[in-house]
């Protein structure tokens, strides 16, 4: 039987796998550059010092996940973080099409973070249960993260695309 691989071996090839998860939570509940970066090291913190705790019950992604959302919501709650969003730019995939005008990054700039501050409005269920659904985690899999039900993922879920919506209204009629 081979030994149980170290703390730093398992965190080291974790972060190599998961570790854009840190990175999208951060961006999530964190505003402006300097606290994301800051959120960033206390998550990594976090998973680090928790990875002797983890006992295989998930999946290592689902279980990053979960150890990054309930550090995020108490890091944003504990230090009453709540001044306006001034970062800029965001994580985006980019597309096999030729690079847009700097009007057209501008623009699209501009929506992703009209996008993020609706996010910001949101309650933290709401805001951790549509990153989480953006990510492509099956209802299965958020119920995991976040110990709800799946049909309260369900319903949840719809609720928060609702206040999503309503909050992204004037967004959504100046794109028409």
């Amino acid at each position: 039987m081979s030994p149980a691989p170290s703390t730093e071996a398992l965190f080291s090839a974790w972060m190599a796998e998961h570790g854009p998860i840190v990175q999208k939570v951060a961006r999530a509940y964190a505003r402006g550059e300097q606290e994301r970066a800051d959120l960033v090291r206390e998550l990594m913190f976090q998973v680090w010092s928790s990875v002797p705790r983890f006992d295989g019950r998930a999946r290592p992604g689902t279980w990053i996940y979960r150890v990054c959302l309930n550090t995020a919501l108490t890091w944003r709650r504990s230090a009453g973080r709540r001044e306006r969003r001034t970062d800029d730019g965001a994580d985006v995939a980019a597309l096999d099409h030729p690079a847009p005008g700097p009007d057209r990054v501008a623009e699209r700039n501009d929506l992703l973070e009209r996008v993020y501050a609706a996010l910001h409005c949101l309650a933290d269920l709401d805001r951790s249960l549509l990153l989480l659904q953006l990510d492509g985690l099956s209802y299965r899999e958020v119920a995991e993260v976040t110990g709800l039900s799946e049909n309260h993922v369900g319903v949840a879920l719809t609720r928060a695309r609702q206040r999503l919506t309503a909050q992204l209204k004037g967004v959504i009629d100046e794109l028409d």
